[in-house]
């Protein structure tokens, strides 16, 4: 049976431990790989490190050695051995390193890291630990053996319960002296391990145990020792044989500088100086004078002013007396240098105050410098400082004594020299009193402070990056405070110099222990005579021997071992959790419950105590702020004030915990949005859906009223029909009338609609839809109509190939389905009588019906079915006539029949050899099948003499009657999409593509053909022409049909009156679609609908709730990703319209598809289930494209805007109830229950303190509304500032619920007022009106301010300097942009908006009516001020500059530089503010004027631009990375010059191409004309990849964008392009000139190759740029 022994490593006896380790040789230690995949480092340990960890593995050890003698790697030794054996064990425990200091952790991190092969992890306190949850410190322990912490971070783990001391087994304390008072290694051991009944193992590492200054004896010295031991639960263990320990760890050799007393007396410098003080000091309390004596803030603020100006004083008399005048004048330039400056929005005489503090250093400056010679610097330059300096009292005698250290040191750069002084001002002041010492300028000089609170001090990472360049011997002398004294490593460090001496055996013991080099120095620095220093050396060396004789002589097992006292103070333990709060631990906690609660600039949420002192007992009562879960609690009495302010602390904790406030963990409560929120939560909600970035695939809703199943019917079928009616607004021409007969009864606002088509610019079709009743058709005529259908449709829109696959089948019944059944026939000339009446065109059908049969019989004599006889002759031909009778007879011969001339002009034929349906626009007398091919004068040259050949050679057609004059035809076209509106002058709403479908004008292709090759139809030309404008109107009347569809599932009906479908349909059409309408405004609108409903419903359910949870849950409920969930689940997405419609890809009944889109997706079905597996962030995949069964691609927030949408459709067709009810549907359950309203009237009511009665009067009648409870308009003007004067409320939540009552009532009368301008002008109109500085203005302008409540004086004086700047420039917006108001007034004019609504009991119509006046004029187009910075990129957009950004943060301020290269000018604006955006908006400002003054200004037309296409053709897919436009981009229509063109290739040689030319001209040259280092650019080849790349090198060089210009060359005759598989032919081609301006180097112009399309020709020219660009050196063109 195995031993207890075995089971539990960490319980073996110390023989098994010391012989583990003794087995344990280096080598075994390398073979070793850490989890984090490093070898842990080789080490040998020395023999005294090995007896310390013996006694370490035996009992708790505090292992006292020298600096440098490797305590660190003794506890190494222990971690190793402790986690081998937990491993063995397979039992999961922690292993917790403590050390003081960040730096520390930082050290002992890495040390552990590099020598064991366990998990190891560092933790403080700027990795906001403090901020996690249980769940993440779950994981940290789940994941690491070993944590490096700051005690802090233990000592809170283990109070919130997120960790317990029976985790642990080793707990090591580095620099464990500290243990004592209130530390919280102290705290950790008191609370929770001598409490505890499974103790951890503990190790303590220190170089001396004595804290205090010294010890006045051995017992004091033991009494010390004893007390550390009892705390840490530990003995003391040091080394009495020394010599190995002086073998690997020296000595410093002790000397003493002596320097002579200070012999220049400065009084009457110090009297000017002490002069100025007082006289500042008196300016200061003057101004803090004028201000209103009631408020606490600036009384704080004018404090703080005065004792930093004191502080200033303080330091620089200190540099006089202990460095001299010249360290006393550089100090006076630091603390001139720590001066805040302070943005333009601070209030004047705040901003005056501070410039005090400028002005009295200043003045100090000069004062310093009259007693300075002007040419002091010379003392400066000489080899030494002589005794002529420090007589004068340029330098004292011990920085003199300083130098002369530095001097004996030698020119050597490898001394690393660490000088320790107390204050950190001199460390800054001496390090540049060196620096300017020419003859120890072969030192590196620096210094290193603490991250204290001080302006002086050091950043932990500037600390970090010092203390690595002086161990690495960068930095030869080092000036530091005592922050290096403590555990920092710089093994290579050779003398410490004591500059100022020790206060404390500690600081003695550790700074000697810096210098590790063999014959190191240990240097003092002593005033000759001063018996005070004297006695202070002398009393702490004599401490420092009398405990290192202590330790020694001391027998540990003697002495007797003192129990810990831990004291039973009061505390509060969560039972769940295992937390607690102690009366120590809890006015902290208070502090940051209060810290979390919402606050603003004027206000910072705070405890307030007052005491009572009865019977020698204090009783404190706390007061919280406004916000909180309560406002006061009654703390028990105590004798002690402190207790008692603890215990009322400790009370308020146990209550915030019970209420909820304080979570399970004693931690402020985070909000958790999803519980009992309005939306449930999933875990879909938070994986990045609703973003933009995010793509989806989803498939398309089927029209479920286009489906039956009539087709094959025997005895017929009855059928809804519904006539359609074209007009054009251009006289003489005219259109069809058609029918749509479908199974199903369609809705009547599809069944009644009117949907205007665009033809070419001015020309407009208007189709009108009419409910016919019912139409019964036969079998036969079912079958001819299928034929019609199939035959115009396929004949017109088909490619040849697949026009005559379709011809020769017998049967197409696969055409139809069931789920697109439906007809569209043409009928007779309109009976003006009735609109009812159906009369179908059964001629035409017959007709059509009879050529399909004809065209079929005869291809049926030939087996490859090409409509050509054995003998090669045509099929068709009518009756034999000789050629001249061809040519005599006024009467052709068609395929089929023969027409009289006079009747030919607009038939509808089609070819007998490709089945394409043309109209005969002419007989071209004096032609015939002999004339030449080239019947034009300017047609390029073929290679057919005649036409006869042509049809021979090319369809193998022999002409029977070769001598009938040709006909001209105009050829069918594809069908374009006609829903988008035509561009009018000055702009186009979508740029057409061929994708789009959309309509160009362009010259008309027509073609002569002889007429034994064409069959007529018999079927009008107004037929023909409406057929082309089927495809749209049936694409809109689907879209109809679908908003129905939806609005059937929505089933939300207010007061029985449906939302118009146009209404629903423009929630599903997005700006892909190109159309008049899309989602964009309905979003808007919707967007501020929601947050109204949600903010309302939250404000009425959570009446305890501050502002800052509720807008959490708000945050929540309306963020896209919780959108995206609900549209999802309601399944919207396959309604929703994302693409431009293609006719290309639309099929009729009956119809092949032209263009098939292979369904890649692997999904059988029409709908996409969810899941990941069909999400995807590649930017490759294109949006909106769908397959053939209805599957595209969508971004996510596609979804959550249609959402919004829909909300807006529904406020906008039936209210806010209609609204509320789609909610509903949705899942987003709000409701406003009238009691809740009533709860909140009542809460308002019951408010004590008012301001004066008449004041509240004045204020309704400025808002020309009388509140029925008056309280409400209290809170609402009443800031949480006035907390100070008792008061528990304020405006804060009616600010919140205001706030989304105002964004509805100005989005709702925006949307209303505009209904023409574009949705971005809209939002921005929003954004304008909505916005804090917006309502700061309403408030000043009705003088609201006058009624603010509130205990800030800061917020005073800002206030009535903003009411100043608003008055002086009164409408001057552009001067006001500058200007910013304090937030308060906007929130107070949201929160009275919050008041009436409350007030009113949600009368959002009462609301508006008092506000409208309020906030007018509100701003229209015409006015609209966008701000500086927005104004600035877009005007850079439209003239195609580029910006850089530069920010640098000084302090509390940032500076912010914008750089703007025009084509030779390099112009700067600069802007200085207390954040990163209002900075470089006041940068923005300056550029925009010194723009202006150029003559270039921003209009706003430049924003409606934005959404324009380029006119050079480029789309915005191509540009959208860079955001720039180029107006002046124009396709330069010409004729081609056929010249040969340079290629490419002809570029690749040094020499430049003809036609490159370099246009110089007469700008100002500004920057520097030299080329910097070329920047390297890859290009990518494929098509858009060399603009791309040309335009980010014009973003990083800051050139202006290229401009293109093309020119289009037509051709009769294919052209062939590219080579190999980029191989194709085409009629057209473009060739293009690409023009760059490079800034004060001119315009280089080079022309691109031939290509097929226009975008291919400007990569050609833009990569012809790039090539000449690396020729000329100016970039690097990569791989």
């Amino acid at each position: 049976m195995a031993s207890s022994t075995e089971l539990n490593p960490l319980k073996r006896s110390f023989e098994q431990l010391t012989e583990s380790e003794s087995k344990m040789s280096p080598g075994d230690e390398c073979e070793v790989t850490e989890a984090n995949g490093l070898i842990p480092k080789e080490f040998n340990a020395r023999s005294y490190q090995k007896k310390v960890f013996q006694v370490a593995l035996r009992k708790n050890t505090i292992a006292m050695l020298e600096t440098g003698a490797g305590k660190t790697m003794i506890a190494v030794m222990l971690i190793k051995e402790i986690g081998q054996a937990m491993k063995m064990n397979a039992e999961k425990k922690l292993i917790i390193f403590l050390a003081p200091t960040v730096h520390l952790v930082n050290q002992q991190f890495e040390v552990i890291k590099i020598h064991t092969n366990l998990k190891v992890e560092e933790y403080y306190g700027a990795k906001k630990i403090d901020e996690w949850s249980a769940e993440s410190w779950e994981k940290e322990i789940r994941d690491q053996d070993v944590m490096v912490m700051t005690p802090q971070i233990l000592l809170d783990a283990l109070r919130k319960a997120f960790m317990t001391i029976e985790m642990v087994c080793l707990m090591i304390f580095d620099e464990s002296h500290r243990a004592i008072g209130n530390h919280p290694y102290t705290k950790i051991m008191k609370e929770f391990y001598h409490k505890s009944g499974n103790k951890p193992k503990i190790f303590g590492m220190t170089a001396s145990p004595v804290v205090r200054k010294g010890v006045s004896s051995s017992m004091d010295c033991e009494d010390q020792i004893s007390e550390l031991e009892c705390i840490l639960d530990s003995k003391i263990c040091t080394i009495e044989d020394k010599a190995e320990l002086e073998l690997y760890v020296p000595s410093a050799k002790e000397i003493t500088r002596y320097y002579d007393p200070i012999s220049f007396r400065c009084e009457d410098l110090k009297a000017k100086l002490n002069s100025s003080l007082s006289k500042s000091d008196a300016l200061l309390v003057e101004m803090q004078g004028k201000l209103p004596s009631q408020f606490k803030d600036t009384d704080e603020i004018y404090k703080k002013l005065r004792k930093r100006l004191s502080n200033h004083h303080s330091k620089i008399l200190h540099c006089l007396d202990d460095l001299g005048l010249i360290c006393a004048h550089e100090a006076a330039k630091v603390c001139l240098e720590n001066v805040p400056i302070l943005g333009t929005t601070e209030e004047e005489l705040y901003r005056a105050s501070f410039l005090q503090c400028k002005y009295f250093l200043e003045e100090v400056l000069r004062i310093i410098e009259e007693c300075l010679p002007s040419d002091y610097e010379k003392f400066l330059d000489v080899g030494t400082l002589g005794l002529e300096a420090l007589e004068m009292g340029f330098i004292s005698p011990k920085l003199y004594e300083l130098i002369q250290i530095f001097q004996s040191l030698g020119g050597t750069r490898q001394i690393l020299c660490l000088i320790f002084v107390e204050r950190i001002i001199t460390a800054k002041v001496i390090e540049r009193f060196i620096k300017k010492l020419n003859y120890l300028s072969h030192f590196s000089v620096s210094y290193l402070t603490g991250g204290s609170s001080s302006v002086d001090a050091l950043t932990p990472k500037m600390q970090k990056k010092t203390l690595d360049s002086f161990r690495r011997g960068e930095v030869n002398l080092l000036f530091a405070t005592n922050v290096a004294e403590e555990g920092i490593d710089v093994p290579n460090c050779s003398s410490i110099i004591r500059f100022d001496l020790p206060k404390t055996v500690r600081s003695y013991v550790q700074s000697r222990g810096r210098a590790r080099q063999p014959d190191s120095q240990y240097v003092t620095m002593l005033e000759r005579g001063n018996i005070k220093q004297r006695d202070l050396l002398f009393e702490i060396i004599r401490s420092d021997r009398s405990v290192t004789d202590t330790t020694l002589n001391r027998d540990p097992n003697a002495c007797i071992s003192r129990v810990c006292c831990v004291d039973e103070t009061s505390a509060y333990v969560v039972e769940s959790t295992g937390a607690s709060v102690t009366a120590d631990s809890s006015i902290g906690l208070i502090y940051r419950y209060c810290e979390k609660l919402p606050g603003d600039k004027y206000y910072t949420p705070k405890p307030n105590f007052q005491f009572s002192l009865s019977g020698g007992s204090y009783e404190y009562t706390l007061s919280l702020p406004p916000n909180a879960a309560f406002q006061k609690v009654v703390g028990p009495a105590n004798r002690n004030s402190h207790i008692s302010k603890q215990l009322v602390c400790l009370e308020a904790c146990k209550k915030l915990h019970q209420m909820g406030a304080l979570d399970d963990h004693l931690l402020p409560y985070i909000e958790d949005p999803s519980r009992d929120a309005v939306i449930e939560r999933t875990e879909e909600s938070a994986s990045g859906a609703g973003t933009t970035k995010r793509k989806e695939l989803h498939g398309s809703a089927r029209v479920r009223a286009l489906s039956g199943t009539w087709g094959g019917k025997p005895d017929g079928v009855i059928l809804q029909a519904y006539k359609v009616n074209f007009s054009c607004n251009l006289v003489g021409e005219f259109y069809s009338g058609f029918v749509l007969l479908i199974d199903s009864k369609l809705d009547d606002e599809v069944a009644n609609a009117e949907v205007e088509l665009y033809l070419i610019p001015d020309k407009l079709v208007k189709s009108s839809v009419f409910p016919c009743g019912e139409v019964h058709l036969d079998a036969e005529q079912v079958k001819k109509s299928m034929c019609f259908q199939g035959f115009f449709f396929n004949g017109l829109f088909l490619t040849s190939k697949k026009r005559k696959e379709y011809l020769i089948k017998t049967e197409n019944k696969s055409l139809w389905c069931s789920s697109n059944m439906y007809l569209l026939l043409p009928l007779e000339l309109p009976d003006p009588a009735s609109h009812e009446s159906v009369r179908i065109n059964w001629r035409a059908i017959d007709g059509c019906a009879s050529v399909v049969n004809f065209l079929k019989e005869k291809s049926n004599f030939s087996a490859d079915h090409s409509f050509i006889s054995e003998k090669g002759d045509s099929l068709f031909s009518s009756t034999s006539l000789s050629d001249t009778e061809c040519k005599s007879s006024e009467v052709v011969h068609l395929a089929n029949v023969s027409v009289n001339f006079n009747d030919l002009v607009n038939m509808v034929v089609v070819a007998v050899h490709t089945g394409r349906i043309y109209s005969v626009l002419d007989v071209m007398i004096g032609t015939s099948a002999e004339s030449p091919f080239d019947l034009t004068s300017d047609a390029v040259p073929s290679n057919y003499s005649s036409f006869r050949e042509y049809f021979n050679k090319k369809y193998g057609i022999l002409l029977m009657h070769p001598g009938q004059p040709l006909l001209l035809l105009k050829q069918s076209h594809n069908a374009h999409n006609l829903l988008l509106a035509k561009p009018n002058e000055g702009g186009s709403l979508c740029k057409e593509t061929p994708e789009a479908g959309g309509v160009v004008e362009k010259p008309q292709n027509h073609v002569h053909m002889p007429p034994e090759l064409l069959v007529s139809i018999g079927v009008s030309i107004n037929v023909l022409k409406t057929f082309y404008l089927l495809p749209s109107l049936m694409h809109r009347l689907e879209s109809l049909m679908l908003a129905c569809q939806l609005r059937e599932e929505i089933a939300c009906h207010p007061n029985d009156s449906p939302i118009s479908s146009s209404l629903i349909l423009e929630a599903l059409t997005t700006l892909r679609c190109c159309e008049k309408f899309s989602l964009e405004r309905l979003e808007l609108l919707g967007d501020s609908v929601l947050k109204y409903a949600v903010s309302c419903h939250l404000f009425l359910r959570y009446p305890k709730k501050h502002e800052g949870q509720l807008s959490a849950r708000r945050s929540w409920a309306v963020c896209n990703s919780t959108l995206h969930k609900l549209g999802t689940n309601r399944k919207i997405q396959g309604y929703i319209r994302d693409s431009a419609f293609d006719p290309r890809r639309w099929v009729a009944p009956g119809q092949l598809t032209s263009h098939p889109v292979c369904c890649k997706c692997l999904v059988d079905t029409n709908e996409v289930p969810l899941g990941r597996k069909f999400i995807t962030e590649d930017t490759s995949v294109v949006v909106g494209k769908i397959c053939d069964k209805g599957h595209r691609w969508m971004c996510s927030k596609t979804i959550a805007d249609c959402v919004e949408a829909l909300i807006g459709a529904y406020y906008v067709g039936g209210g806010l109830s209609a609204a509320l009810l789609i909610m509903k549907w949705f899942g987003i359950d709000v409701e406003f229950e009238p009691r809740l309203i009533e709860e909140a009237i009542n809460s308002a009511s019951v408010w004590s303190y008012t301001p004066n009665v008449n004041e509240l009067e004045m204020l309704e009648s400025k808002l020309g509304y009388r509140f029925s409870v008056k309280g409400l308009l209290l809170e609402a003007i009443t800031h949480a500032s006035l907390q100070e004067l008792g008061v528990g409320y304020c405006y804060q939540r009616l600010e919140y619920l205001g706030d989304s009552v105002l964004d509805l009532l100005i989005t709702w009368y925006l949307y209303q007022n505009h209904t023409e301008i574009d949705p971005g002008e809209l939002t921005d109109l929003r954004s304008a009106s909505v916005n804090n500085e917006n309502f700061a203005r309403v408030a000043v302008k009705h003088n609201l301010q006058q009624h603010l409540q509130h205990g800030s004086g800061v917020l005073l004086g800002q206030i009535t300097e903003y009411v100043k700047s608003v008055s002086q420039t009164h409408d001057n917006t552009r001067s006001l942009q500058g200007t910013k108001g304090p937030k308060v007034l906007g929130d107070m004019v949201e929160s009275i908006a919050g008041a009436i609504l409350i007030d009113t009991k949600l009368n959002l119509d009462e609301v508006w009516r008092i506000f409208r006046p309020l906030l007018s004029p509100i701003v229209t187009p015409d006015k609209l001020e966008l701000p500086p910075l927005r104004q600035l990129h877009e005007l850079c957009d439209h003239l195609g500059y580029f910006i850089k950004e530069m920010c640098v943060t000084k302090g509390d301020v940032v500076h912010a530089e914008l750089r703007l290269q025009l084509k030779d000018v390099l112009l700067k604006g600069e802007g200085c503010e207390r954040n990163r955006k209002a900075a470089k908006g006041r940068a923005a400002l300056h550029l925009l004027k010194d723009l202006e003054e150029r003559g270039v200004s921003h209009s706003l037309y430049v924003s409606k631009q934005k959404k324009l296409e380029p006119a050079d053709g480029s789309s915005f897919m191509d540009m959208a990375v860079y955001h720039h436009l180029q107006p002046n981009d124009e396709a330069v229509v010409g004729p081609v010059t056929h010249k040969k063109l340079k290629t490419i290739e002809d570029m690749l040689p040094v020499e430049p191409p003809a036609n490159n030319s370099l246009l110089e001209d007469g700008f100002e040259k500004v920057c520097d004309p030299k080329l910097a280092s070329p920047v390297s650019v890859s290009i990518n080849l494929q098509k858009g990849g060399p603009r791309s790349s040309l335009y980010q090198l014009c973003r990083m060089l800051q050139w202006p964008m290229p401009t293109f210009h093309s020119v289009e060359h037509k051709s009769r005759v294919p052209i062939e392009f590219g080579e190999g598989s980029e191989r194709r032919t085409g009629f057209s081609s473009f060739i293009s000139k690409i023009s760059l301006h490079i800034p004060n180097n001119g315009v280089i112009e080079l022309t691109g190759d031939q290509k097929a399309d226009k975008k291919s020709s400007f990569d050609s020219a833009a990569l012809l740029m790039l090539y000449e660009l690396g020729r000329q050196g100016r970039c690097v063109i990569g791989d």
